[in-house]
């Protein structure tokens, strides 16, 4: 079958269309923004790119079917050809549950915040298990090089991050009512997504939609210390539940060190867990992963010692260099209380002496609509200094961060951002940039200048005293 993707490039819809390349199928796709990394990775699994959206593609691909994504809208060229033409297509989340998912045990991950790390941890496990797993995640984790493949072998078992947002233009359900999951881990429910949710009731309703698609033979996973999911299990709940969390039937106990914790199951210690993660959260996201697990099969000791020798995830706090003794972080955090739990564990890690430099993009739907604005300040107050990039935002930025004053930088210029992190930075320092999406390489423009800076104060003359 010739599968045309629409929106291709974005790491759910590119990671669908390597496992149906890998399913045999032929895959081409189109996308308003066709550049690397995704365009490599996807042009060497043999998949042609098409750049744009318009409709003189379909002459070109002529397709058996077109899996549209959920960035597709209703008056972009190629999307009103397909309806007036009366050509055959599907979601995504459709296309991928009815022909890589029908059949298997799929171990579900949702929730607000959490999701990739989790699910990359519940992968590596059943790997690290022997069961060879299938799995489509949000990010790459380290210890795969890829977002998705296919499982291995004539394995049942497939990992997927399963997010609320919807699902295409023409079906305003999540994206995780059409994966049917066996075993669903509900890491957090949080209010976002605010450009098609209008309230967080919304979005429990939509995940009391996914505890209905758990059989009573599966298995929930739930945050013990999350009220709003109690709220939608208590809608109807037909399937066991598990509780992570303090107090729970599965908790935690820390080690001599902040990456040190032990599992408790119903208060019976069953191993430490030693790694280079940080954070509670993270510690959260393990005792999901390895009760996930266990309902699979592996037993929770080889679970620990596959968490022992897990590498984490790209963008979740990667360390993208350091130069004159500061130190460039890149992490996915786009909700407040994922900037809060980031920005504190990092704190944890390098101590109250050192600085912590905060650079944010709010760039989500909902952080450009101003629904988090309020609490954005609030989730920073760890850091010793905040710049945030306003560019193309709908709420007065400056207002909304008057409350911490001069500890706060607010720019629509990205290159004079950089040229005023990189000259207030001093060694010690720990920059760390928070943004869903590229950023505009600021990463890199920070580790240019400081490179820069290093050359500078190496060639400069010395003055004799």
């Amino acid at each position: 079958m010739h599968i045309h993707i629409l929106g291709i490039c974005g790491t759910f819809m590119g990671g669908i269309a390597v496992l149906a390349r890998n399913a045999g199928h032929t895959v081409t796709g189109c996308d308003e923004n066709v550049y690397p990394p995704m365009s490599t990775q996807l042009e060497s699994a043999g998949i042609e790119l098409h750049q744009g959206m318009d409709a003189a593609q379909l002459d070109q691909y002529q397709a058996d079917l077109y899996v549209v994504g959920n960035v597709m809208t209703r008056g972009m060229p190629v999307i009103e050809a397909i309806l007036d033409r009366g050509l055959p297509y599907t979601s995504g989340p459709q296309w991928l549950g009815e022909n890589l998912l029908y059949g298997k045990w799929v171990l579900a991950v949702a929730g607000t915040h959490g999701k990739t790390s989790t699910a990359a941890m519940l992968a590596w496990i059943l790997e690290y298990g022997g069961v060879g797993p299938g799995f489509l995640i949000g990010g790459v984790p380290a210890n795969f090089g890829v977002s998705a493949r296919a499982p291995q072998g004539d394995s049942p078992f497939f990992v997927i991050e399963a997010d609320e947002y919807d699902t295409a233009f023409f079906d305003k359900r999540s994206k995780f009512v059409h994966y049917r999951p066996r075993t669903a881990v509900l890491n957090n429910l949080e209010y976002d997504h605010a450009d098609i949710f209008p309230d967080l009731a919304a979005i429990e309703t939509q995940f009391h939609h996914l505890v209905r698609t758990v059989p009573s033979s599966g298995l929930l996973v739930s945050n013990a210390r999350d009220e709003n999911l109690k709220r939608a299990l208590a809608r109807g709940c037909w399937t066991p539940v598990e509780e992570f969390g303090p107090g729970a039937q599965w908790d935690f106990r820390r080690g001599e060190r902040d990456a040190q914790f032990h599992i408790l199951l119903k208060g019976e210690d069953r191993g430490m867990v030693d790694w280079d993660q940080m954070g509670t959260h993270n510690c959260l996201n393990a005792l999901a992963a390895i009760a996930a697990a266990r309902h699979a099969g592996v037993p929770t000791a080889l679970a620990i010692e596959a968490l022992n020798t897990f590498s984490g995830v790209a963008r979740r706090m990667e360390i993208k260099g350091q130069l004159g003794g500061v130190t460039v972080y890149d992490d996915f955090a786009h909700h407040p209380t994922a900037i809060q739990t980031t920005v504190t564990g990092l704190r944890k890690r390098v101590g109250d002496h050192a600085r912590i430099i905060a650079v944010l993009e709010p760039r989500t739907n909902t952080m450009k609509l101003g629904a988090m604005s309020a609490a954005l300040p609030a989730s920073l107050s760890n850091a010793d200094v905040v710049f945030v990039y306003a560019r193309n935002l709908g709420w007065d930025v400056a207002k909304a961060f008057e409350s911490i004053g001069t500890k706060s930088g607010i720019f629509d210029d990205l290159d004079a951002m950089v040229t005023t992190i990189v000259s207030m930075a001093r060694a010690g320092d720990h920059v760390l940039v928070m943004s869903n999406g590229g950023f505009g390489g600021v990463h890199g423009k920070i580790l240019a200048k400081l490179a820069e800076r290093e050359m500078s104060g190496k060639d400069a003359p010395q003055r004799k005293t």
